[in-house]
Formats: C-alpha cells, sequence, structure tokens
C-alpha cells in the first residue's frame, strides 16, 4: 500500500468515528480549479499580461509624423517691414516630417516588448503555482483538523462514560475524592486542545476561502495520493516557473543589450514642405532629409552598452542561484518527506495500536477492579494524545507531498 493510500484508509477510519464532521463540498481537485478561476492575484496578473500583449503591438512602429505650420522670412525692418508682400522671401509654410528611426533600434523595440510579454507570463506561472499550493495547503490542513477534531471527540465521549463511575466509587468509598478531580482535568486538558484544534480549522477555511472565494469551505473526500518520484522531480526543477522567470528576466537584458548597440546607428528623419508667397511670387516646395550623427559614441552609446552588458550577467548569475536554490531546496525537502513518512509509519504501524491496546486493557482492568481510576484516565488521555500525533504526522506527509509535487511537478497523482 502507497504512502498516500495508506493515508486515505486512516483518514476513512477515523471520519467514521462518532463526532466525525460530515461531508463538505469541496473537494481537493475543485478547490484549486476554483481557486485558478477565482483569486484575484491571478486575475491582475492576467490582465497585466494583456496590458503588455497591447503595448508590444506599438512597440517598433514608427513615430507619428508632424505637421508644422510657420511663417518664414517675415520683415521686420526696412521699407518692406511688417508686410506680406514686400520680401520675395517670406512665405507661409506648411510641412509635413517623418521621424524614422533606424531599423536596427525599431527591431530592438520589439524585442524588448516580447522579452516584457515572457516576463509576464513567467511571473503568471509563479503566483499561479504559488496560489495552487497555497490552496492545496489550506484544503489539506482543514481536511485534518477535521479529523482530529473528530478523534477528540471520540475519547471525551469516552471520558464522560467513565465520569459517572468515578462519582459512585468516591460515594462507595471505593475511590479517593481526590481521583474525582482527575476525569474532570483530563476532559479539560482535551477541551483545551479541541479548541485549539477550532482554531487551526478557523485559520485554515479563511485560507481556502481567500483563495477560492468560498465564504465558508469544507472539505470533501480523502487527501490526495500524490506520488512522489525524486528522479522526475528533479528534471522538473529546469522547468520550475521561478527559473523560467528568470530566465525571462535575462532574455530582457539581451534585448537591452541590442536596443543599446542600436543607438551607434544614425536615426533619420524626413520632411517635405509648401511654402505659400504673395501672389506676385510664385509658390515654392522644399523636402530634406536628416540624420543623427552618433559620433561621441566612447562617451555616450559604449557606457550603455556596457551597463546593459553588465545587467545582463546579473541575470545570468541570478538565474543560476535560483537554480540551485530550487535544487537545494527540493533535496531537502524529499529528504524532510522521507523523515515524515518514517515518522508517520512509527506513530500509525506501533505507537497508536499499542496506545489503544493499552486503554482495552486498563479498561479491563478496572472492570475487574485491578486498575485504578487514575491509570484508567492516563491510558485513555495517552490513546488520544497518540490519535493526535498520528494524525498530525499524516497531515504533515501530506503537506510534504502536495509542496513537492505542485512546486517541482504538476498536479498528476
Amino acid at each position: 500500500m502507497s504512502l498516500f493510500k495508506a493515508a486515505a484508509a486512516l483518514s476513512a477510519a477515523l471520519a467514521a468515528l462518532p463526532g466525525a464532521v460530515s461531508a463538505g463540498s469541496l473537494t481537493f481537485d475543485a478547490a484549486l480549479a476554483q481557486a485558478a478561476r477565482n483569486a484575484p492575484s491571478l486575475r491582475a496578473r492576467g490582465l497585466a499580461i494583456d496590458a503588455r500583449r497591447s503595448a508590444a503591438v506599438a512597440a517598433g512602429q514608427l513615430p507619428d509624423p508632424k505637421l508644422g505650420l510657420r511663417i518664414e522670412n517675415f520683415p521686420v525692418s526696412g521699407p518692406p517691414a511688417f508686410t506680406f508682400d514686400g520680401e520675395p522671401m517670406t512665405m507661409t509654410r506648411l510641412g509635413v516630417t517623418q521621424d524614422v528611426p533606424n531599423l536596427a533600434k525599431r527591431r530592438a523595440a520589439r524585442g524588448r516588448a516580447a522579452a516584457d510579454v515572457a516576463i509576464g507570463e513567467a511571473q503568471a506561472a509563479v503566483e499561479d503555482r504559488r496560489v495552487r499550493i497555497a490552496t492545496a495547503i489550506a484544503w489539506i490542513d482543514l481536511a485534518f483538523a477535521g479529523q482530529r477534531r473528530a478523534a477528540i471527540d471520540d475519547v471525551l465521549a469516552r471520558l464522560a462514560r467513565i465520569a459517572p463511575a468515578a462519582a459512585s466509587g468516591v460515594a462507595a468509598g471505593s475511590a479517593r475524592p481526590a481521583q474525582a478531580l482527575d476525569i474532570r482535568q483530563a476532559i479539560a486538558a482535551l477541551e483545551d486542545k479541541r479548541s485549539e484544534i477550532a482554531a487551526e480549522a478557523a485559520r485554515a477555511r479563511a485560507a481556502l476561502a481567500r483563495w477560492t472565494g468560498d465564504p465558508a469551505p469544507e472539505p470533501e473526500g480523502a487527501v490526495p495520493a500524490f506520488a512522489i518520484d525524486p528522479a522526475g522531480l528533479r528534471a522538473a526543477v529546469d522547468r520550475h516557473p521561478d527559473l523560467a522567470a528568470t530566465i525571462a528576466r535575462t532574455g530582457r537584458a539581451e534585448a537591452d543589450i541590442v536596443a543599446a548597440r542600436a543607438e551607434k546607428r544614425p536615426d533619420w528623419s524626413f520632411d517635405i514642405g509648401y511654402g505659400r508667397r504673395a501672389e506676385r511670387y510664385g509658390d515654392m516646395v522644399s523636402a530634406g532629409v536628416t540624420a543623427s550623427l552618433p559620433l561621441f559614441a566612447k562617451r555616450r552609446q559604449n557606457p550603455m552598452i556596457a551597463a546593459a552588458v553588465a545587467e545582463k550577467g546579473t541575470a545570468l548569475a541570478e538565474q543560476e542561484d535560483m537554480r540551485r536554490a530550487l535544487s537545494a531546496d527540493l533535496e531537502a525537502g524529499l529528504a524532510d518527506h522521507v523523515m515524515h513518512h518514517e515518522q508517520w509509519t512509527r506513530a500509525e504501524r506501533t505507537l497508536l495500536p499499542l496506545a489503544r491496546q493499552r486503554a482495552d486493557l486498563e479498561a479491563a482492568s478496572y472492570a475487574a477492579g485491578r486498575a485504578s481510576l487514575t491509570e484508567l484516565i492516563a491510558a485513555q488521555t495517552a490513546m488520544a494524545q497518540a490519535s493526535l500525533d498520528t494524525l498530525d504526522r499524516a497531515a504533515i506527509v501530506a503537506r510534504d507531498a502536495a509542496r513537492l509535487v505542485l512546486t517541482y511537478g504538476s498536479d498528476d497523482r
């Protein structure tokens, strides 16, 4: 039996205990799907991508043409001063100018816009994975909180059945009065623990509501059985969204280098104008071409190119750092998973059965008059603690598996 099939069997058995929480309305897969639809952060990332894609359409396009209207050579001194027809060079000019950045610069702008879109998509994938993991952990925590509450309720019911016998024993003189207080103390301690579990459930429900949008989510169904494939997870590190985001930033740095180098090429502008003069003079048409002269590259373009190259080096270093960090976190997670699996197995196969056996034996001994009330209460309390410890360890294993698979792999089970 696999780890999570065994965990599912344990969950089903505990769910059948008296006082167990009734099935809710949100399965694990439904919770993930609902979070993908309703999480505001994912909608924000989607809109950000739409904005970048829309901006990319304009990238690399020619600037808008400029329309110019002016009067030229208007006399302000001499005999023709302040007259339009007294000087043949006086005219009103209507012209159009079109700036044309060099082709390399326009291509670089398109490359930069494409890199921005890629970064947005990578950031959306990072956020999607973060939401899925948070939703999964909240669902698992809420599911196990219900099972832990059911386990405590079962033991509280057992202790409640002992309480009248304790009172009768004191009245009959077969038990000391102080022993009657033991059961009340044990019940109070378990009720404190139940209050803690209720608070944990409320926190998990609030987290699940945050991601799914459901104001009062209730888990339904067994804990999912994730298959842990260490080799597959290690191979999937190169496809991790966090690493993809650093790769996308490296692509943007490369686009910035191309744009910086394009600044060393001249830009152009073209203009054409029509000049209107007095009727006794002829009208005129003019046209011209202007080119920028990047003559001071040593102090202008070259430093910007060097800065862009350095930024790319930074991006590459961050990319490698992210790769190593992901690999290290994966190995640490796998090691913790093995440890937690062993602890859960030991609790489920050894500690919990022994605690139950002890509780049953002490109950039989108490009924036969060979065990004290204090010993019976201690055995029942120990069984409750063993049940809670087993569930706690199962929950840790489930969280480990969900986090490993959803972080480094996929949700396939």
